[in-house]
């Protein structure tokens, strides 16, 4: 690696995590972290950071241009739970802070872009179970059509001006150290810190609403293995699809039952799960796996498993 790195919403749920696995990685001045407030205390003690707006082109480019960036991780972005209350503001932070960096990968200003994209691309009109790599898209969320359109403008940055651009189609992300950020999959994570504390939940889905799902080590992992695979391994320049668990809020409390007996569940489906319904239960990622070898660690008795002592020492530590 040429230069050094940049990563654009490095405060959000996977931009805190991947900040702190990069500069474990390649070293903490090798990292820039930036974002449009500042973040947690390990992420604002271990490395450099800057103040940016995703959507601000020239403000973007006089950070690459300060820290001679030679890769740019663009993890901003309005999720989708929240977007649907801002539509017009989500699709222009979404697609104006794409625009500018695939624009300065096109200039060669930078050498290699991340850029997330999510089964939200998916819609109702998708095959739901093991959804395949290629297959009808009609997203019917704001956040789906941004991420959508965004998979698209890859692709052609790529075939029209050779932009190294990868990207993965991640499924909902748990993990105990950042807060969701309102997405429609945070029911998994809000579930543990309530089995722990009231020893009781109620759910926003209903029970046998089916998603794709991954502990957040496994998409940390997965980030980071399709950036270090040789170009020529990356076939698909839209983005791939991304699995390694399917599970409904009613096998999640089974599977937090045997750790904790007396927890109780209730649901009461509100907007979120109406988004939910219009995406797959699960994905086929054979693509991932064939063309740069991707392997999930993190089974569901594991990941409860790592999320109760997780969110436990959190409130230890709280209390």
């Amino acid at each position: 690696m040429a230069g050094k790195i940049l990563i654009i919403g490095a405060c959000g749920q996977i931009g805190t995590e991947l900040t702190l696995k990069l500069r474990d990685l390649y070293g903490n001045e090798k990292v820039v972290a930036s974002d449009i407030r500042e973040g947690n205390e390990d992420l604002m003690s271990s490395g450099p950071f800057e103040i940016a707006d995703a959507t601000d082109s020239s403000l973007i480019e006089s950070i690459i241009d300060k820290h001679e960036v030679s890769e740019v991780y663009l993890m901003a972005a309005m999720l989708s739970a929240t977007a649907e209350k801002a539509p017009m503001k989500a699709w222009n932070l979404n697609m104006d802070s794409l625009f500018h960096i695939l624009n300065f990968a096109k200039d060669k200003k930078i050498e290699k872009v991340f850029w997330p994209s999510s089964i939200a691309v998916f819609g109702p009109t998708t095959p739901k179970d093991d959804t395949p790599q290629t297959t009808i898209m009609e997203p019917s969320t704001v956040y789906g059509i941004s991420k959508q359109t965004g998979e698209r403008w890859c692709e052609y940055f790529h075939d029209k001006y050779g932009v190294d651009v990868r990207s993965l189609r991640y499924p909902g992300i748990i993990s105990y150290k950042t807060l969701p950020g309102g997405g429609t999959t945070d029911y998994a994570i809000e579930i543990f810190h309530e089995a722990l504390k009231n020893k009781a939940y109620t759910s926003f889905l209903a029970e046998n609403t089916g998603l794709p799902m991954m502990y957040m080590d496994d998409a940390i992992k997965a980030t980071v293995d399709i950036m270090e695979a040789p170009a020529e391994k990356i076939k698909v320049r839209s983005s791939y699809n991304l699995s390694a668990l399917s599970f409904t809020p009613k096998i999640l409390a089974e599977a937090i039952q045997k750790e904790i007996p007396e927890f109780k569940i209730a649901y009461e489906p509100d907007f979120r799960q109406k988004i939910a319904d219009s995406w797959p239960s699960s994905i086929d990622d054979s693509e991932a796996r064939k063309d740069w070898q991707w392997e999930h660690d993190f089974d569901l008795q594991s990941l409860v498993k790592e999320m109760l002592n997780g969110v436990s020492e959190q409130l230890k530590t709280t209390k």
